[in-house]
């Protein structure tokens, strides 16, 4: 799979500050009492820039899908700004959503489940302009839908077949079309690849990096498959337990990852190479995550850090700007805390390790 070759501007498209998305917890029938909320979405900051991939990654459950419809007001926000083109929508009404929906599209993860099986494909690609009033004259709606299939590699007359017709590839394609139907600036891809074979998810991939260079998309490209989001993304932004953890450009992240969390991901994908699978320091991620409705105090990934330190169960990391555009919460890369006090660590179910052992790179 080629990687974006395009640079993305430096203006951002799309400004998510201090997001939550809190969903309570009640218990009782007849008196219904809440005693609690499962926190899916803790206080997540990240920017999407103009013409770029931003890779959201991490552990099912850590709330990245929930992110990705928070940004759609999919979901009730419970705190936080969402800006789209400079203009906040966290608080717009439906009426005014219905105008920002028209630059933001979303491609769902089931292409089988997205697709309404009573309508033909052509009325499910032309139902947007439909909605919103764009090219419906009957001519222009008609070569609209034809030139949407053509863009993603279908044939023209395909439009007159119902979606049990096609492939899971070629109904994943039908979404995209749908979801370019009306020139979004914006599409938010919630694992849109996972459901298909390997064989057909690098031509898909393919397909959104031939859409972004011919249409000038922005993408907030949500998966779990960091092969995947390797090759698709400019920066990736790595999720855990509803915060950010790590935010870093393509390359540098894979070469030489910060936080210890981000090491355990990238550990835990397989080299081609056999024999450099069998010489590669293994580094496992241990345990299961913590309870989203009482998440841990201090650094969430604490309980499962093998170089926990003291500090890293008082206080919660900010997430702080590291050189070359980077950014990373986590307190080994706190110049205000010693070295005395970095080497000491909390022994854990992990073992007591060097930073040198686990391959942490060291403080610019």
């Amino acid at each position: 799979m080629p990687v974006p070759v395009s640079e993305p501007a430096s203006d951002p498209i799309l400004k998510v500050s201090g997001l939550k998305v809190h969903f309570p917890q009640y218990k009782g029938i007849v008196v219904r009492k809440q005693v609690g909320s499962v926190r899916a979405v803790d206080g997540v900051s990240f920017e999407v820039r103009k013409g770029e991939t931003l890779g959201l990654v991490g552990e099912s459950g850590c709330g990245k899908s929930t992110t990705g419809l928070a940004v759609l007001r999919m979901t009730p926000i419970t705190e936080g700004k969402v800006e789209f083109e400079g203009e906040d929508i966290a608080n717009h009404s439906a009426a005014a959503m219905r105008g920002i929906r028209r630059r933001v599209q979303m491609v769902y993860q089931d292409p089988y489940g997205s697709l309404n099986p009573r309508m033909k494909v052509g009325d499910i690609i032309g139902e947007p302009l439909i909605v919103h009033h764009v090219d419906t004259e009957r001519d222009v709606y008609r070569a609209r839908i034809q030139e949407l299939l053509r863009l993603v590699g279908l044939r023209p007359d395909m439009a007159e077949r119902y979606p049990h017709e096609f492939s899971g590839g070629q109904r994943q394609r039908i979404s995209i079309a749908r979801a370019v139907a009306l020139n979004p600036a914006l599409v938010i891809c919630d694992e849109p690849v996972s459901a298909l074979d390997v064989s057909i998810q690098a031509q898909v991939v393919n397909l959104f990096q031939e859409l972004q260079e011919r249409l000038g998309l922005s993408y907030l490209f949500i998966a779990h498959d960091l092969a995947v989001v390797r090759h698709v993304s400019h920066r990736i932004a790595v999720m855990y337990l509803g915060r950010i953890v790590e935010v870093a450009p393509r390359n540098e992240l894979y070469k030489a990852p910060l936080h210890p969390y981000t090491q355990g991901l990238l550990a835990a994908v397989p080299i081609p190479s056999p024999s450099a699978e069998a010489l590669r320091p293994q580094q496992v991620i241990l345990g299961e995550p913590p309870s989203v409705v009482n998440p841990p105090s201090g650094c969430r990934f604490h309980p499962r850090c093998p170089m926990a330190m003291t500090v890293c169960a008082e206080a919660d990391p900010p997430l702080r700007d590291m050189a070359d555009g980077r950014a990373v919460a986590c307190h080994l890369h706190d110049p205000s805390i010693g070295d005395e006090k970095r080497g000491v660590l909390r022994q854990s179910a992990h073992g007591s390790r060097s930073s040198a052992e686990l391959n942490i790179p060291a403080i610019a």
